[in-house]
């Protein structure tokens, strides 16, 4: 193969066939870069000699351009066949790119997913990273809990792949799954005198004392909304920055909660926290996931944000109707 044997077809021809190249022409040309004979090359492609002179041959009609040339010391490229072979190198490490990717996905290879979760949504994330990892068992995830504060400020940075919370941060660009629904509701320990009343107000529960989250979090937050929005203050009795401590407070007897339903459910379950009846509750958000818009999710990430996105509502705990007391 020479110049001799390569014509040429005009302007654009190359812009117009280059297109139609295969991967077992572009790996003749490297092979006969690296070998610097036809005769080496087939011996590394494992094809015949007729066959890599023919992909050769091929090429070099499809660039439009001499891309070889005999030489005293063999086979060597032209400058168009110095491109080529860098297209060459180029197709290469993208299939090897896509092939690490595939096997990420299919769990043959390991990787890390870094995710952030609102310390409520702890009740039901673990669940939802078990069936993952079943599916995944090579796949490290990482996860981070903190309150809504916490998360939100996280994710201004790119350390987080993703996160879980009941509100997208409004000073990030995100893109946004939603999982279900995140009700809100007032607890009390089983036999307490509101109990037995139904269609309470507000105004029924500003002599009862509160057991909160810390400023920060979202159900704080959000329970602080509720009041203002009636022109009442409630009385906070303790802080706490474990939804488990107020829990265990409320049981107790120190006090009632405005708490998502979710962090309650086996206690609702088994009867010993009640679900005040009152108007206007339960208030109903949405749990997403979470990522901001500009970060690139690797494989894994971006399998399982994909995994959450379609399948985190099997994992939400259940709750009980509300009003049955």
């Amino acid at each position: 193969m020479s110049a001799k044997e390569f014509s040429y077809n005009g302007p654009g021809h190359a812009a117009a066939q280059l297109r139609h190249l295969t991967i077992r022409q572009l790996r003749s040309l490297a092979a006969l870069s690296a070998k610097g004979s036809v005769t080496a090359a087939s011996g590394q492609l494992g094809l015949t000699q007729p066959a890599v002179t023919q992909q050769l041959r091929q090429l070099q009609d499809l660039a439009g351009l001499p891309l070889v040339q005999r030489t005293g010391d063999g086979m060597l490229l032209t400058e168009a066949g110095k491109e080529v072979l860098a297209l060459a190198e180029r197709v290469e490490a993208a299939i090897m790119d896509c092939q690490g990717a595939l096997d990420l996905l299919a769990g043959r290879t390991g990787g890390t997913v870094h995710l952030g979760a609102v310390s409520t949504a702890k009740y039901f994330v673990p669940h939802a990273i078990a069936a993952f990892s079943k599916r995944h068992p090579k796949i490290e995830i990482k996860l981070t809990i903190g309150n809504r504060e916490e998360i939100r400020e996280a994710m201004h940075g790119y350390d987080l792949d993703f996160a879980v919370m009941g509100r997208p941060p409004a000073d990030v660009s995100v893109d946004v799954r939603q999982l279900g629904r995140n009700p809100h509701i007032i607890v009390a320990r089983k036999g307490h005198w509101l109990g037995k009343d139904s269609g309470l107000n507000l105004t029924d529960l500003v002599h009862e004392t509160f057991l909160t989250r810390e400023p920060g979090s979202g159900t704080r937050t959000l329970m602080e909304g509720m009041f203002q929005r009636s022109d009442l203050e409630p009385i906070i009795g303790m802080e706490m920055s474990s939804n488990e401590t107020i829990k265990q407070a409320v049981i107790a007897g120190l006090g009632i909660a405005f708490i998502s339903a979710h962090t309650v459910a086996h206690e609702l379950a088994e009867g010993r926290l009640i679900v005040l009846d009152v108007a206007g509750l339960p208030i109903v958000r949405q749990w997403y996931v979470i990522r901001r818009s500009d970060k690139v999710l690797l494989p894994p990430a971006q399998a399982m944000f994909d995994f959450l996105g379609s399948e985190g509502s099997n994992y939400l705990p259940d709750v009980p109707e509300f009003g049955a007391q």
